[in-house]
This record gives C-alpha cells, sequence and structure tokens, in this order.
C-alpha cells in the first residue's frame, strides 16, 4: 500500500489512471508479505520501477513498447532543468527509503480478517483512482488501436497535389508540444497570431485546421511524414518509399530534414534517410550555422534561429524542394532563462502570465519562431514555398489545471498557400 499511497497524492493534481498497477501491487504484497526481507525488497523495488514506467507512458502518451525504447534516451534529459523532475526523483528516492524500513517490520500477519481488510483496501483505492480520473478519460494513454481511422495535416491540408508532384518548396514544420486549445479565447487569438499580418495574407493563403494525434512525437511524424499511425523502430533499418520525402525524392526533388536537437535521440539520423531525406541537419551543424544554444530538458539550439537556415537552403536553387523542419524549446517542462526568453511573459499575454504560467511560456517560445519565420518568408527574395505548421502532440502537462486546456486528441495546423 505505500506506494499506491505514494502514487495517489497525484490525485491533487491530476495523474494517469492507474487502476491496474494498484491492483497488482496490491496482490504481489499480499503473496509476498511472509517471504523474506530482501524478496520484498525486490518485489518492490521491481513493482516501483513498473509502476513509475507505467506512469511515464500515460503521462506522455506512450505504449510500452515506445516507452522500453525510449529508455535508452533518458540520459539525454537535463533533469536539473525541471524542478518538477527533481522533486519527483526525491520523492521516488524517499519512498524507497521509507519503504526499506518499513518491510524490517512484521507484514506476515496470519490473522485473515487482516488480509481481507489489505486487500479490501487495496480495492478501495483502485476505485478512487478510477472516480478520480474519470474527467480526464482521453487525456492519457492515446495509442492507436488496429483499424484506428487515419488522417493527418498533410492529408487535411491537401498541400501535396493529388498528382503527388509539387510545382514549387514545400515546407512542413512540427512544432513540438503544440496543442489545440479549448475553451480559451486568449490562447485562441494567441497561436498563429503573427500570420494574421496583412503582408503575410497577401503573399499567402491562410487557413487552419485540426487533425487527430496519437502517442508521442516520432508517431506524430510518422503520421505526417508516412501517412499512417505507427512508430519509428523498424525503420532503423529498413527503408519506406511510401512516406513523402520518399516519393519526393524519387521524382528527383530535393529533401532535407531540421531538427533542433541530437540527431542520435530517437535515432533520428539513422532513420531519417530511410524515409526519404537526402540530408539533414541537428543541434551540432545547427549551430556551426550560426543558431544559438537553448537550454531546457532537452538542450538544443533556439528554435527562433532556425529558419534563417531554412530560408537559406531554400534561396540556393530555383529546382522545387521539400524541407523538414521539427522544433525542441517548447518541450515540456518550460524552464525559465536557459535562453528561451521566456522570463518577462507577460508580453505576450497578462493573462496567461498569471493563470497559466508555463503554458505563457510555451506560446512565448511558439510566438518567437512564428515571428523569426514571418520574417523570412516575407523577405523580398524568399522563394515561392507553400508552408505547412503542425503539433506533434497535445502539450502533456503533469497537473489537470493545464492539461484540461488542450484538447487530449487533436493538433492544430495552420497552412500558408502560395498565392503566386
Amino acid at each position: 500500500m505505500l506506494a499506491n499511497a505514494g502514487f495517489a497524492l497525484m490525485y491533487l493534481v491530476g495523474s494517469p489512471p492507474r487502476f491496474f498497477e494498484i491492483m497488482i501491487f496490491g496482490a504481489v504484497g499480499l503473496v509476498v508479505r511472509k517471504r523474506s526481507y530482501i524478496v520484498q525488497l525486490a518485489a518492490f523495488l521491481a513493482l516501483m520501477a513498473f509502476s513509475l514506467l507505467s506512469f511515464i507512458a500515460g503521462l506522455f502518451n506512450l505504449g510500452m513498447a515506445s516507452l522500453t525504447h525510449s529508455i535508452m534516451f533518458f540520459a539525454e534529459l537535463d533533469v536539473s532543468q525541471s524542478y518538477e523532475y527533481v522533486a519527483g526523483s526525491i520523492f521516488i528516492g524517499g519512498l524507497i527509503v521509507i519503504a526499506m524500513l518499513a518491510l524490517r517490520r512484521p507484514t506476515s500477519f496470519e490473522d485473515q480478517r487482516m488480509t481481507l481488510l489489505a486487500a479490501g483496501a487495496t480495492l478501495s483505492l483502485a476505485l478512487v483512482d478510477l472516480y478520480m480520473g474519470y474527467g480526464m478519460r482521453g487525456h492519457y494513454n492515446r495509442v492507436a488501436a488496429a483499424g484506428a481511422p487515419f488522417e493527418s495535416a498533410i492529408e487535411n491540408s491537401k498541400i501535396v497535389p493529388a498528382s503527388g508532384a509539387i510545382e514549387r518548396n514545400l515546407l512542413v514544420i512540427m512544432v513540438e508540444s503544440m496543442g489545440v486549445p479549448v475553451g480559451n479565447e486568449e490562447m485562441d487569438t494567441l497561436l498563429f497570431r503573427q500570420f494574421a499580418n496583412p503582408n503575410v495574407q497577401s503573399r499567402f493563403e491562410v487557413s487552419k485546421g485540426t487533425t487527430t494525434y496519437y502517442s508521442s512525437t516520432t508517431s506524430g511524424e510518422i503520421r505526417e511524414l508516412c501517412g499512417r499511425w505507427g512508430e519509428y523502430h523498424d525503420l532503423r533499418e529498413t527503408t519506406d518509399s511510401g512516406c513523402l520525402p520518399a516519393r519526393l525524392a524519387a521524382q528527383g526533388v530535393q529533401t532535407t530534414a531540421y531538427h533542433s536537437f541530437d540527431g542520435k535521440f530517437f535515432d533520428r539520423n539513422l532513420w531519417y534517410p530511410n524515409i526519404g531525406f537526402e540530408d539533414a541537419h541537428f543541434r551540432e551543424s545547427l549551430a556551426e550555422g550560426g543558431a544559438e544554444r537553448c537550454g531546457g530538458v532537452f538542450p538544443g539550439v533556439c528554435d527562433r534561429d532556425v529558419p534563417a537556415q531554412i530560408a537559406a537552403r531554400l534561396k540556393e536553387t530555383a529546382e522545387p524542394q521539400f524541407v523538414y523542419w521539427l522544433s525542441v524549446n517548447s518541450h515540456l517542462p518550460v524552464p525559465l532563462e536557459s535562453n528561451l526568453d521566456v522570463e518577462n511573459c507577460e508580453r505576450i499575454s497578462p493573462q496567461l502570465a498569471r493563470d497559466y504560467p508555463m503554458i505563457c511560456r510555451q506560446f512565448a517560445i511558439w510566438d518567437a519562431m512564428d515571428e523569426a519565420l514571418v520574417k523570412e518568408i516575407l523577405a523580398s527574395d524568399f522563394p515561392p514555398t507553400d508552408i505547412l505548421i503542425v503539433g506533434d502532440h497535445m502539450p502533456p502537462y503533469f497537473d489537470r489545471h493545464n492539461r484540461q486546456q488542450f484538447a487530449p486528441d487533436r493538433v492544430p495546423w495552420l497552412m500558408l498557400k502560395w498565392r503566386g
């Protein structure tokens, strides 16, 4: 019950459903209660690890298989940039120490009534978990089931002609953790506000929409780039000629990918070429190209500096190019400072700065990205280009207060169609 009670404290702010984890913890505890201290401690630590991984999977909408593949990349996280991660690590460590001490006390109660009481307490806590999470159904564990209807921003926007051939440059930008605001007029106004510029609308036909998402960022990439639900794991060793970059490359179109973080993260340096990207630029090459360093849980280059490098690439040739960019700075949690320029968030929105400071920081990052992009696309020498901006998944906030501000199942997109 100790571990279950510890996780239950998350009810105060919100957490993924844990009904089955609670029942498993309780059942195993009853089974090993008469075993040696070492056996009990080993069982506790194993179940704590499983419960923690399950919690992370639910929070970030990862299937357990995807999470297993992700474990090897945990070392890339700069935990010191997040007081939430630091506090969570201290809490888990404290829980383990308490358990090590508590398990030295007699636990092999013989009274059948005590056994029934323990089983009843476990079931009661599991039912409380169901009740507490009722209003947040759909916000966690969003993994595509077999046969789930498919849609994407590329499909919905029809930015790629039915013929499959592009007449001008195509730029697709996937924005980290950009979700669809729900019931908040201020957020609706701020999202994509830079593209309300009359000069933008005179050069581009602007349209917006939303699309379904499942799982995490890499799933979002497969959704938009390969036109299906799925993950990248198999693509590390096999090619997929059906993905958009591969189809365009087969037509002689130059295909280039940009990512503001390390290319080894989630093996993008391996599977990007396998879906058709002939060239890729990651954190180090972008920094060499002049982008400043920005911190955060995933320290990369500053997203606001990338549009200039993309624009320079598009100007290199008159032939159509396909360019894809995945941002990183708005990955949660967004810290103060770290060269992210989010400290004075009141300049973006006094209302958000007051009521939703972390969301305000995300909007500040997106606004800076959009402002930098608008500067480039309004330049007199910017070549004819169709642009699609789309979120990968909803922002996976820890707390219910922030998480409920975004649709649990959809991400926004905006298309800039060259008027030419």
